[in-house]
């Protein structure tokens, strides 16, 4: 008597009521296992990526909003903090690494972040191809970043202002050119478009002298006189000695009106040509420098140039464990100091904590759900498995006459619920994972974090023997009635 081909033959029988057994034991298991894995995967990438960062430093406004901004590149900054008032972080005792990082502009929704090495040091990233940024307007990119957008070493594009979205205004002067791509890390320099500090001030410099400029040309529709437009006051260096004074431009031949001095790029028609002062459509040519990516730029002045934060870790006591006295002291000197006071600061470790204590009320309901859910589905399998026996009384009664024993009866009966809880485990996980991955699509579109259903967890170990145990408990009882079924009087009563 073959006992496994018996008991699905019983439970086939009536289809409705083993879907409606499979389908309660799959939601509870898939609830569970989606739970978990989401839980994992995201604890993983907060924590990953504010190990060894203890403070941020910024602009003063919401503290959680300063972390999720400049750790993990979501959501917009709390603004910006001038470079100079930041300097003595990496002077400090109490400061083993400050990493300076400016935010603002975005290429196809991914971050441009201007920091130094020490950004790439700290996340201990390792190139697949290429190397690292060297000059202005070099860029590494993160392996995301290049995997969707298809870029490769060499190719060139151009940043948009803004973090939301596709940027409202591109900045056409300077074009960032590929120098670099990163291996996969699992930290949020896979979706980081890196350079220097200094091409970011490049192109906002840009920016804000185009702006200054259009209204200065408002004020002097007459005459167009170089004298005032001091390249100076934004480039920070002088043009190899190059005097603007001595070219008087016509305003009605050099059109003013799309005439933008960016920086040492501005933009005028060529048909305006000088001796040695060549205007072109993308940038000055100032003594043989073309201002694009094809030659060396100028330096840029540090003077009067801001930042958006600094990441800071602290320094070590002489055990080489973060030092105690550095934890109280940093914040302590940085509330006390009045030259300090736009300057605030937020730790992450807190702010991560207090933003999955809200997260985890949030879980625990649905915890609560999937309690409920495994109750009604055993309870469900329990009331199939009772009322199949009713009705098979006659039929159990005729096996014992035919030899079976109590034994092999029992075990019948109690291998119905493992196969309902064994089959509801098996579409539960295909639910799970198959779910999880839709949803890493719509993470990563979302957040540009990767998130995948193709991992398995330690916990789904435990949900499967969970699983067994409830199609069991709920087996109980039934296969009790098939142990102790008096023959003699179903048969009679039949």
């Amino acid at each position: 008597m073959n006992l496994f081909k018996l008991s699905w033959k019983n439970l086939i029988s009536k289809p409705l009521s083993m879907a409606l057994c499979l389908m309660l034991v799959a939601l509870g298991v898939a609830l569970t296992s989606m739970l978990s894995l989401l839980n994992v995967q995201l604890k993983d990438r907060l924590y990953k990526n504010i190990d060894g960062i203890h403070m941020v430093v910024g602009a003063k406004g919401g503290k959680l909003q300063m972390i999720l901004s400049s750790v993990y590149h979501i959501g917009t900054p709390t603004g910006n903090i001038p470079y100079k008032k930041t300097k003595w972080l990496k002077k400090s005792p109490y400061v083993s690494e400050a990493i300076p990082i400016t935010l603002g502009d975005t290429y196809k929704s991914f971050r441009i972040v201007g920091t130094d090495s020490s950004f790439s040091k700290h996340y201990k990233a390792e190139l697949a191809s290429g190397d690292f940024w060297k000059k202005d307007m070099e860029v590494t990119l993160g392996s995301r970043v290049a995997k969707k957008l298809g870029l490769k070493i060499g190719d060139e594009f151009h940043g948009a202002h803004g973090l939301v979205g596709a940027g409202d205004h591109v900045h056409e002067t300077y074009a960032y050119v590929v120098v670099g791509i990163l291996k996969p890390s699992n930290t949020v320099m896979d979706q980081l478009i890196l350079t220097n500090l200094a091409s970011t001030w490049r192109v906002h410099e840009e920016h804000d002298h185009e702006e200054g400029e259009d209204h200065n040309h408002d004020a002097n529709t007459d005459e167009h006189n170089h004298d005032e437009h001091n390249h100076d006051t934004h480039d920070g260096h002088d043009h190899d000695g190059h005097d603007h004074n001595d070219h008087n431009h016509n305003a009605d031949s050099s059109k003013t009106d799309t005439h933008k001095h960016e920086g040492d790029t501005a933009k005028v028609k060529p048909t305006q040509k000088h001796d040695a002062h060549n205007h072109d459509d993308h940038g000055h040519d100032h003594h043989g420098h073309d201002h694009g990516n094809k030659a060396e730029l100028p330096p840029i002045s540090e003077e009067g140039k801001d930042i958006t934060a600094v990441l800071i870790a602290y320094a070590k006591d002489n055990e080489g464990k973060t030092s105690a006295m550095a934890q109280m002291q940093l914040a302590n000197f940085i509330d006390e100091q009045e030259v300090f006071q736009e300057l605030g600061y937020a730790l992450p470790a807190f702010e991560l904590g207090y933003l999955l204590e809200n997260i985890g009320f949030g879980s625990s309901l649905i915890y609560v759900l999937i309690f409920v859910i495994t109750f009604v589905s055993g309870f469900s399998v329990f009331i199939s498995l009772y009322n199949s026996m009713k009705e098979r009384r006659y039929e159990v009664a005729l096996m014992r006459t035919m030899g079976a024993s109590k034994n092999k009866l029992f075990f019948m009966v109690t291998l119905e619920g493992l196969m309902i809880a064994f089959f509801g485990f098996l579409i539960g996980m295909l639910i799970s994972h198959g779910g999880m991955m839709l949803l890493a699509g719509y993470l990563e579109d979302s957040y540009q974090y990767s998130f995948t259903g193709m991992m398995f967890l330690v916990e789904e170990a435990y949900l499967f023997l969970g699983a067994i145990l409830i199609g069991l408990v709920a087996a109980i009882v039934p296969a009790m009635q098939a142990y102790r079924i008096d023959i003699s009087k179903t048969l009679a009563g039949a």
